[in-house]
């Protein structure tokens, strides 16, 4: 492995022996180093190989201008959504995440304070990843002795739904809490009850909300394939339910200009009649 460009002592740019651009990271793996000379495996930590040229530039113009430990941090903490969530994350989240991690402790270190409005929808619908974000400040606490807030977390917690989504669009992730939380309101209204947000139920309902609320502000549609009979069936044996999904459906289509499919009403059917049930 050749070093292509050094960024610091600790960051280079690198090419493999299938001429893949790699960025490697390791303290002092740089240190008296320059373009051409072999990389020292013993010093490797880590390596990135991003496949977006865009990304890789921003990536390197970042950890150029940052201490490695903050790339430390986000990659541990990228490490543990991973395993948590089950899912990939886009590339851009080393750079986001790094970046509103320095940050943060930036602002807290000069007492400047910004609260996520967010917060509590954030805890409501996006609970896995909202644990994920108490696990980072808990680290950052750890690493610098530094105290970022509940509201760091939710932000965090952003940081990694917008990565699942693959999208680069942070206020695409606003829109989905706001579209989530104002279908949430039409089931709690239409039936009059309160939902137990901690129960297994509530969580796979607002798990669902998040793919559909994507695929509404994507403007995607699942392609129909929901046979005729066992759209009647479901619509026979939840009434409510699938009348409250009109309700919905009408909301939507008013506001947002988006048309539910057979498939969508179905799984939505279903979803808010066990938590109804459950709830009643």
């Amino acid at each position: 492995m050749l070093i292509e460009k050094v960024l610091n002592n600790n960051v280079i740019i690198a090419k493999d022996e299938k001429d893949r651009e790699l960025i490697v990271m390791g303290k002092g793996l740089a240190f008296k180093k320059k373009s051409g000379d072999h990389v020292s495996k013993s010093k490797i930590d880590k390596i990135y190989q991003l496949t977006n040229q865009d990304t890789s530039l921003q990536f390197q113009e970042l950890l150029a201008d940052l201490p490695i430990e903050y790339l430390e941090i986000s990659d541990g903490i990228i490490d543990y959504a991973k395993e948590k969530t089950g899912r990939k994350l886009n590339d851009r989240i080393y750079i986001s995440l790094t970046d509103h991690i320095h940050t943060a402790i930036e602002r807290v270190k000069n007492g400047v304070v910004i609260k996520n409005v967010l917060l509590w929808d954030i805890k409501r619908f996006f609970s896995d990843e909202f644990e994920i974000g108490l696990r980072a400040i808990e680290r950052v606490k750890n690493k610098y002795g530094v105290e970022l807030s509940e509201d760091e977390a939710g932000f965090i917690a952003l940081h990694i739904v917008n990565a699942q989504r693959d999208t680069e669009d942070p206020g695409n992730m606003y829109e989905m809490t706001r579209v989530m939380q104002e279908i949430t309101n039409i089931v709690k209204y239409y039936f009059k009850i309160a939902f137990d947000e901690n129960s297994v139920y509530f969580y796979r309902f607002t798990t669902h909300l998040k793919f559909f609320s994507y695929r509404l502000i994507a403007k995607k549609q699942y392609i129909d394939e929901t046979d005729e009979d066992l759209l009647e069936m479901i619509k026979m044996k939840y009434k409510n339910a699938y009348s409250c999904v009109n309700r919905i459906e009408q909301f939507l289509y008013e506001n947002y200009d988006y048309m539910i499919s057979n498939d969508e009403k179905l799984y939505l059917t279903i979803h808010i009649a066990r938590l109804v049930a459950k709830n009643s």
